[in-house]
């Protein structure tokens, strides 16, 4: 669907115009369900198209239900990772203990899922295309709201009207910044960086992570499947967020090089793989914590509005159920300042429940003194012989109102 022919009339009777940022989660999942609720939505992606590939993550507990009522966990279930074991090694490369992934997890075995990013993005596109429009390659410059609506004006010198704008632009959100400036005020430096990128696999890996740790450093090589590909995982404590090294892909690669300098194990080849990526991720550990989620007629959903970082696993789930908590809100409420209300009302308590993983234990993978990682060893060891398949209660803490009845 494009956007030539489109009617810009804004008056009651029209079905009311939101502008979504974002093609990853949160946003084809909100305007699937806005969408199925009248509105007309368009998506703006700054991507010249949808992005593939991208690190494994989890669905979980409440979002589980999400998924099963857009149709798609046939699909999800099909396109789950099953891995078989994780393996922890110490700092000379011996094995510590081989458990289940639930059971480092704190997932239940055969509900939640695991899939690849690209895969949840490419299923959750292919549900919207044909209905909603995307337009690819263009992001939006400035925002001017009145009584009547948002005047928006994109980075390709297009201007239009919407009734509603979402930011889903992720943790580093540009809309975030132009409504409620810097990410700095928001952002929770959680103590850690880490690069991801994908290497050769050459060990011979399948469905399975291993995990290399010394105090204040880790990393992992993940095969997803039985191909030729890793996902490699360098994660390193840093006390301060190393700013410069976010804009600059060089001095991040320095640094992750100096960080793990005369590591052992294979750490000096995944090392060298990180030189050679195309595809390096690099970024901090950290939460978006925001004492309210919308400003006037613009909202923000998923990490945009509270990421809580990998180190829960609950990114995604987040963002699904906020994608539909905050659609069924403005399905139910004609007025938007009681559908944001509504919104922020429910879901908070589900988020702060998730972001707290961080507090309850979930950086404990990640130990950063020889006695932390000396407890974390004996805890791994424990569940090899008593292996825990006990779902942690944040991830289901919600439960999801029936969606607003069709138009």
């Amino acid at each position: 669907m494009t956007s030539t022919g489109l009617s810009m009339d804004m008056s009651t009777t029209a079905k009311r115009r939101v502008l979504i940022s974002g093609a990853s989660i949160s946003g084809p999942a909100l305007a699937y369900w806005l969408h199925r609720s009248g509105f007309a939505v368009t998506v703006v992606e700054k991507a010249g198209a949808l992005r593939d590939g991208g690190y494994p993550i989890d669905i979980r507990g409440t979002a589980i239900e999400v998924v099963r009522r857009m149709g798609i966990l046939p699909q999800l279930r099909d396109a789950h990772i099953d891995s078989r074991r994780c393996t922890f090694l110490n700092a000379d490369g011996s094995e510590v203990a081989s458990v289940s992934p639930s059971a480092v997890a704190g997932g239940v075995e055969g509900q939640d899922l695991e899939v690849r990013r690209g895969d949840l993005a490419a299923i959750l596109y292919a549900m919207v295309r044909d209905d909603v429009e995307f337009l690819f390659g263009d992001s939006i410059d400035t925002l001017d709201q009145s009584e009547q609506g948002v005047d928006v004006t994109f980075h390709s010198g297009q201007r239009r009207t919407f009734d509603l704008v979402v930011g889903a632009d992720g943790m580093h959100s540009h809309t975030r910044e132009s409504l409620f400036g810097p990410e700095e005020q928001f952002h929770r430096y959680l103590g850690y960086c880490f690069a991801i990128f994908t290497m050769p696999n050459t060990f011979g890996l399948s469905r399975e992570l291993m995990m290399w740790n010394a105090p204040g450093k880790a990393a992992a090589l993940y095969a997803v499947g039985g191909n030729d590909e890793l996902h490699a995982f360098l994660n390193f404590h840093q006390p301060d967020p190393p700013f410069d090294a976010l804009r600059n892909p060089d001095a991040q690669r320095d640094l992750v090089a100096t960080i793990f300098a005369g590591a052992g194990w294979e750490v000096p080849g995944l090392v060298n793989a990180m030189r050679d990526a195309d595809d390096l991720f690099f970024d901090t550990a950290g939460q978006i914590r925001m004492p309210r989620w919308s400003n006037g007629r613009v909202a923000l959903v998923g990490d945009a509005a509270y990421a809580p970082s990998f180190l829960t696993g609950q990114g995604s789930s987040l963002a699904l159920v906020g994608a539909y908590m905050l659609a069924n809100a403005l399905a139910t409420n004609r007025d938007h300042t009681a559908a944001f209300a509504a919104y922020e009302r429910d879901v908070r308590e589900f988020v702060a429940m998730n972001q707290a993983l961080v507090d309850n234990g979930a950086a404990t993978l990640f130990p950063t003194t020889v006695r932390a990682l000396e407890q974390r060893n004996t805890m791994l060891r424990g569940l090899v012989t008593m292996p825990s398949a006990t779902a942690r209660p944040a991830h289901s803490a919600l439960t999801l109102p029936e969606f607003a009845p069709m138009p």
